[in-house]
């Protein structure tokens, strides 16, 4: 079967085998931009994916972010819950977010999968796109929101939207709630492992890399459970203080884009060089920025005992083999990370309400039922947490496969 968009796009589909379910590939017609948009599965019709735009973006790291997704969306299945969990689906842009051009070609991207996006790819906000952006853009294209082709698997749409109204409106503690539930749920998800682990939160330190919506939050609701943030990395370099930062004036202080405000840093706070972040000595690393960051090149500087994956794929798989030979744990992405997703279709399909309230008392107890499921699977199997939490989503996506159709009813 063959696909036609608008603006330079080739498209290919059939049925789903090892490979990706479908793959659309787009060239801008005005920069040197490349898009793609991968959906790994359908459920019920609908996939759910974010998208990203970074310099040197490409379809096998799209293709991988895909697979997350499904992975993602199926480790969070409840038998009985109204959200049945969706496919997994990517979008990403092969270009430098910080130009100037990046919110024209976002535009460009998102009006060429249009058609996609209302009928297929439920997406929002990853690396390098922001949701207020995407928010804006769509309904000058004719597009309701990020989340349109949901509306046909929801019981109740006006409902769905005002839950999700209630979800995008609340803020805590002068941070909106969207911005705060992904970063939550990787320290619940942290705090949980560091429990496994005998790590005593009051007495930990952690690091964290990236400040933007997910490493902020992770940061603030870390160091609200006792953990000591000794170093914050940005775009501009290392934050550093052996004895804690100050992680609410920072957060509260940010850009946009997750920089810190040097201005704002403390006397007894020092700045280090970028490549300082791996080796400072910490319990916790938190890779919450970009993928492939922790490669077999460098992985000999983590200092750290647990690695808890913020962002997609931060760490490579022989990186990973070297840091479990060295009695370091990986807690994986698609645990770790994957209370944003969750939340939006808690919400949405009305497992909670949206307030902030249910939000954080569904994400912690999930996000630590999870991850103390995954502990428990591989200290009785001897295998990897990754290979444990493999192990969960395969037994639930096998269970939504067998009860779901993949298609939507015609």
């Amino acid at each position: 079967m063959a696909l036609t968009l608008p603006n330079a796009i080739d498209g290919a589909a059939g049925a789903r085998t090892d490979n990706a379910f479908f793959e659309a590939i787009w060239h801008d017609t005005e920069s040197p931009a490349t898009g793609y948009v991968v959906i790994d599965r359908l459920v019920r019709g609908v996939s759910s994916g974010g998208l990203r735009m970074r310099a040197g973006c490409t379809l096998d790291e799209v293709r991988g972010l895909a697979r997350g997704m499904t992975l993602k969306e199926g480790v969070h299945y409840e038998p009985g819950a109204r959200y049945v969990p969706l496919g997994g689906a990517k979008g990403g842009i092969d270009f430098d977010p910080y130009s100037p051009d990046a919110d024209a070609v976002l535009r460009r991207f998102l009006q060429a999968m249009a058609p996609i996006i209302e009928q297929r790819w439920t997406m929002g906000e990853d690396f390098g796109v922001q949701q207020a952006t995407v928010d804006r853009i769509l309904p000058e294209l004719g597009v309701s929101n990020s989340i349109q082709a949901a509306y046909q698997v929801v019981d109740d749409p006006e409902a769905a939207r005002a839950r999700m109204s209630t979800a995008f409106s609340s803020s805590v503690d002068g941070v909106t709630l969207d911005e705060l539930v992904g970063g939550y749920g990787v320290a619940q998800s942290a705090l949980a492992a560091m429990r496994r682990l005998g790590i005593d939160p009051a007495q930990a330190t952690a690091v964290i890399q990236g400040f933007g919506s997910m490493g902020g939050a992770t940061a603030r609701y870390l160091a609200r459970a006792g953990v000591k943030i000794v170093g914050i990395v940005d775009v501009d370099g290392v934050i550093h203080n052996p004895d804690g930062l100050d992680v609410e004036t920072l957060l509260l202080s940010r850009s946009a884009k997750g920089n810190v405000d040097r201005s704002r840093l403390r006397a007894d706070d020092r700045q280090l060089d970028a490549a300082a972040w791996l080796s400072l000595p910490a319990d916790v690393l938190v890779p919450a920025a970009i993928s492939y960051c922790v490669t077999a090149d460098n992985q000999d500087q983590v200092a750290a005992r647990l690695i808890v994956e913020a962002a997609n794929m931060p760490v490579t798989a022989d990186a990973e083999a070297a840091l479990t030979e060295r009695g370091v744990l990986v807690c994986p992405d698609f645990v770790a990370n994957s209370a944003t997703n969750a939340w939006w279709w808690w919400a949405f399909f009305g497992d909670i309400d949206g307030s902030p309230e249910q939000s954080f008392a569904k994400i912690a107890d999930r996000m630590t039922a999870l991850t103390d499921g995954v502990f428990d699977v591989a200290e009785s199997r001897d295998i990897t947490l990754r290979a444990a939490a493999f192990e969960l989503a395969a037994r639930n996506l096998a269970e939504i496969e067998a009860t779901f159709p993949t298609y939507l009813p015609r």
